[in-house]
């Protein structure tokens, strides 16, 4: 009976795992290629090729078609950040917001090359200058007008979001110019509406393309809006405990209903949404910093801007929101017995959590925490704590590179060899800064470890 009981309170203090999904990456890449076939067939069956009979024409022609494909790309794009569960799933939050980047990218110039290419074959065609045929363009058609509009929003969020720009702009400042992508393809789609090909003589193909443009708004309401209000009227999270760590960091603990009833794994993290004056317009993203358990759910707040140093003086009973969980930094992963987690700075939060959970299943598992200084170790106790495990061994690699602490680097090939001389046997997982992640990667690489086996996470600590 006693034994009975135990094993109940087991099972209800471990939420389900998350639902794995059997899409794989040559479903969607056969998606995307029927798509791209239909819209190359749809173009050629209104005269794409026919009116190739001069330069004029052939300019006209691949105008026609890289603003197809530009607008395809465009909600492609938006799809990819709906946070669609299974995709998500199949590449993870960092790969997956890479393929965002390419499809944005793609979107602008393709679409910078559609203007310019219409231009070029319409001025050509009727024998007038490129700049009179574009003002033409604008004061004739309206809908060029609020094409011209939205592309001038895309670039400035193509512009906006690249890298170097990215770094020196406020995350808010970044998301509200972000926004501005749906009004750019809201405008693109009355101009495609007005004078498309594909719209104006052919039923079908104008079906076509509202399927996609209202299967791509219907994704994202529903995944970035409908699902997290769902979630936060069933779980009604709210803050427990705010607890400092170190100088500008605080673990915050979240209660709530039915938290046994989340599928959520260690390693996984949410985009929070504090439902305070300042803070319930902004959602960020942040790692769960222990294994969940049913009870509560933990994250670990550095403060590096003002919305995080805003939640160092979050106050117990915020209520909250949470989207996800999302992320592939999981146990579910592991194809070896051995376990490798490579720290860097507030990238130990969501491998503190798998630490947890792994070190619970009796795993050989190694750690090395990368920090500046002893000022910068976080969650040190706790960890202290786990690697006194027999199982679990901790290394804290201290100091600035170069300094008497530390002399040389650490994650060479033959530092990691000489600090895990099995790591070839591991699975390892690495979260840290972007600096770090690429010369841990580079090491791991030139030891020989197979990129199959080296899991990683770029952001939401």
């Amino acid at each position: 009976m006693t034994t009975e009981a135990a094993n109940v309170t087991v099972r209800e203090s471990v939420p389900p795992a998350p639902r794995q999904w059997g899409l794989r990456t040559r479903d969607v890449e056969a998606v995307l290629a029927v798509n791209l076939l239909l819209i190359t067939a749809m173009w050629v069956r209104h005269g794409g090729i026919a009116s190739v009979s001069d330069s004029g024409g052939a300019l006209t022609a691949a105008g026609q078609l890289t603003g197809l494909y530009g607008t395809f790309a465009s909600l492609v794009a938006l799809a990819l950040m709906a946070r669609m569960p299974w995709l998500e799933q199949l590449v993870g939050a960092a790969h997956l917001a890479d393929w965002h980047r390419w499809a944005g990218v793609a979107t602008v110039s393709l679409l910078v090359a559609h203007t310019g290419l219409i231009t070029l074959g319409y001025a050509a065609s009727t024998n007038s200058g490129i700049w009179a045929q574009f003002w033409d363009f604008l004061t004739t058609y309206p809908d060029v007008l609020m094409a011209t509009v939205g592309l001038a929003l895309l670039v400035a969020v193509g512009v906006t979001s690249a890298r170097a720009a990215r770094r020196r702009l406020p995350y808010e400042t970044w998301y509200f110019i972000h926004l501005y992508a749906y009004l750019g393809i809201a405008l693109g789609f009355a101009h495609q509406l007005a004078v498309g090909t594909d719209f104006v003589s052919d039923p079908v193909a104008r079906g076509y393309w509202i399927v996609l443009y209202v299967g791509t708004a219907a994704v994202i309401l529903v995944f970035r809006v409908a699902v997290p209000l769902a979630a936060a009227n069933r779980y009604q999270l709210r803050v427990a405990s705010v607890v400092p760590d170190a100088d500008g960091v605080v673990s915050i603990s979240i209660a709530g209903r039915h938290l046994d009833r989340l599928a959520v794994s260690a390693g996984q993290f949410f985009l929070w949404r504090f439902l305070t004056r300042d803070g319930w317009w902004r959602a960020h993203p942040f790692s769960l910093s222990a294994e969940p358990d049913g009870r509560r759910l933990r994250i670990t707040v550095e403060a590096v801007g003002d919305y995080t140093s805003l939640l160092q003086r979050v106050r117990p009973g915020t209520r909250l929101m949470a989207e996800g969980p999302y992320g592939t930094l999981t146990a579910t992963r592991r194809t070896q017995p051995k376990v490798l987690l490579i720290a860097g700075g507030v990238g130990i939060t969501p491998l503190r959590a798998l630490l947890g959970e792994l070190s619970r299943e009796s795993a050989d598992v190694v750690l090395l925490y990368r920090a500046s200084d002893w000022n910068r170790v976080l969650l040190k106790d706790e960890l202290d704590e786990l690697g006194a495990s027999r199982r679990v061994t901790i290394r804290y690699l201290v100091g600035r590179r170069g300094s008497a602490e530390l002399p040389q680097d650490p994650f060479t090939p033959r530092a990691l060899r000489r600090a895990v001389p099995d790591a070839l046997t591991r699975d390892v997982y690495v979260c840290g800064p972007d600096g770090m992640m690429a010369v841990v990667r580079d090491g791991l690489h030139k030891l020989g470890v197979p990129d199959a086996r080296i899991h990683f996470e770029r952001f939401a600590y």
